[in-house]
């Protein structure tokens, strides 16, 4: 049989051969066949050579392709088919909902089933896309080194999947609760506590020599201080017995794993308890560094000594009083004549918060391995340390880890390093107004701001939380207008939310109304069709308005 080619466009069919063309139809050219018996030729000759015919074909002015074919027959025959459907219009940014801190109990066993039961029906009819819930090592381990109880987290995910939720699940290496007497308490796993009494260095140590037991302190990631295995040994062994006992549920029902990086779940020091950070109005104090376990003061004197300034490697900065509000009040932080402009200030902050970094590079390489073809996206979450955020430092932040000052942008790095392994961030303070603040130096907006545009210029998906658990239209509406920043337009980014988080007033009637309510408005993509832009130049600058950065220059001089 001759190849197949395509004939030369006919101006003037037969009349014989004419049928009503409508316009909202797209004409098919064919050549009828003479009989059945040659239509059945020309398909296996057709399958046998459809890449010539493609491209014979792809001269064609108009999309659809044609199919040619060659008989004994007359004239060809016009067909008439429905052009392709409209593509489905943007899907705005979904909600997910964080469960309660003891959805599944220290007995490993899921609290109160049949209200949760009830409870994820609910979200599912609300339009929820799907839960987060914090998987606890002291919950999963704490029967001893490398003994896992998955069981009340594998409940959990089948309920999910029962009422076709997504689960993120969050790795928590961290302690819930600030004590015993707190009915959310949960601790870091007993064997690693008998294991930080041992050896008191484990633990975050202040300048006083206070100890804080959140989490382990990073200083010794690769030390084998765990019963023979180090800190980043039992991290990357939790993630593969969860990997192995989540396997159906990966990709499909659980779509993110956010790897806890420090207290609270966030990359950062405790350079003020964390329960303190979620008291309004009562963190506002500039914080501690945390660099005075033995481990850090080790890796500090060997920072110093690799650059020829041996005394620099001896304790951290002085006049750093972290109990006062007011930056100027200290040597260190003030704006004129701070330390912390000076080269040892940015040597100390390079090491200190380069520390920081490399401890959730750690984890980010150990999670990228570990669920490398799983179709799951690890993610980690910054904390939104803003109370000092118009004042030249930013003393909160640099005691953190964040070396964000006036002068330097300290979040673009992180969100580099999560670029390097395509993690998702999450960040918080998204129902936070600068009306709100009760310090004319904090601003959460601002702080929200720099996250973002960081984030953007590496291209990352967003996660964003509420920082207190509330549902008045006020808080809602800034979390909408919090999110229109980030989400919407033609933004190659993706955005979701996390409501933090499920209680029993969620549930009353007229919270419930508003939830419900701003789960569609958050779902509906025309809320984020008119976005909010950045200003041109705002993306360059390392914190604030260069009006503001101005004036205070002014002040200072």
């Amino acid at each position: 049989m001759a190849a197949i080619t395509a004939p030369p466009p006919q101006p003037h069919p037969p009349a014989s051969t004419r049928r009503h063309h409508h316009h909202h139809r797209v004409p098919l050219l064919r050549l009828a066949a003479s009989s059945s018996s040659s239509r059945s030729r020309f398909r296996r000759r057709f399958s046998s050579s459809s890449s010539s015919s493609s491209s014979s074909s792809s001269s064609s002015s108009w999309s659809p392709p044609s199919y040619y074919g060659g008989g004994g027959g007359g004239g060809g025959e016009i067909h008439y088919v429905s052009p392709p459907p409209p593509p489905p219009p943007p899907a705005g940014a979904p909600v997910y909902v964080t469960l309660p801190a003891d959805a599944v109990g220290p007995g490993g066993r899921v609290a109160r089933r049949r209200a949760m039961a009830a409870s994820l029906a609910a979200l599912a009819g609300a339009g929820v896309a799907g839960v987060a819930v914090e998987l606890w090592w002291g919950v999963v381990e704490r029967q001893g080194p490398g003994v896992y109880d998955w069981a009340g987290y594998l409940e959990l995910a089948a309920m999910a999947r029962r009422y076709g939720l997504r689960v993120r699940a969050i790795l928590a290496f961290h302690q819930s609760g600030a004590g015993p007497h707190d009915p959310l308490w949960i601790p870091l796993p007993q064997w690693v506590l008998e294991e930080m009494d041992k050896l008191p260095d484990l633990s975050y140590t202040d300048r006083y020599q206070r100890r804080n037991k959140e989490y382990i302190s990073l200083g010794c990631d690769l030390l084998p201080i765990l019963k023979g295995r180090s800190p980043m040994q039992a991290y990357s062994d939790f993630m593969r017995s969860f990997r192995d006992a989540f396997r159906e549920y990966l990709g499909a029902i659980v779509t993110e794993v956010q790897i806890g990086m420090g207290p609270g779940g966030e990359l950062r020091y405790p350079s003020c308890p964390t329960e303190k950070l979620n008291q309004p109005g009562i963190s506002s104090e500039l914080g501690e560094f945390q660099c005075y376990d033995k481990f850090m003061q080790a890796s500090l004197s060997a920072r110093a000594q690799l650059i020829g300034m041996q005394d620099w490697g001896n304790g951290g900065p002085a006049g750093t009083d972290g109990s006062r509000q007011n930056p100027e009040e200290t040597s260190f932080f003030r704006a004129d004549g701070g330390c912390w402009n000076s080269p040892y200030g940015r040597f100390f902050l390079e090491w200190y918060s380069g520390m920081l970094l490399l401890h959730g590079e750690r984890l980010c390489m150990v999670a990228d391995a570990v669920f490398s073809g799983t179709g799951v996206t690890i993610a980690g979450k910054v904390s939104g340390i803003h109370w000092h955020y118009y004042t030249c430092s930013h003393p909160s932040e640099l005691t953190a880890g964040y070396y964000n000052t006036l002068l330097r942008n300290g979040y673009l790095p992180i969100t580099q390093m999560f670029a390097r392994y395509k993690a998702a961030l999450c960040c918080s303070y998204f129902d936070l107004r600068d009306e709100e603040r009760n310090n004319s130096k904090s601003s959460p907006e601002g702080t929200l701001r720099q996250l973002m545009v960081a984030a953007k210029m590496c291209n990352l998906p967003l996660n964003g939380e509420n920082s207190m658990t509330r549902l008045d239209d006020t808080s809602l509406n800034q979390v909408v207008r919090s999110s229109r920043l980030y989400s919407g337009g033609t933004s190659a980014t993706s955005f979701s939310f996390n409501y933090v988080r499920m209680n029993k007033s969620l549930f009353e009637f007229h919270n419930w109304n508003r939830f419900t309510k701003f789960v569609r408005q958050m779902s509906d993509a025309r809320t984020f069709l008119a976005r909010l832009e950045f200003r041109r130049g705002q993306q360059y600058l390392s914190s604030m308005s260069v009006v503001w950065v101005v004036s205070r220059a002014c002040a200072y001089t």
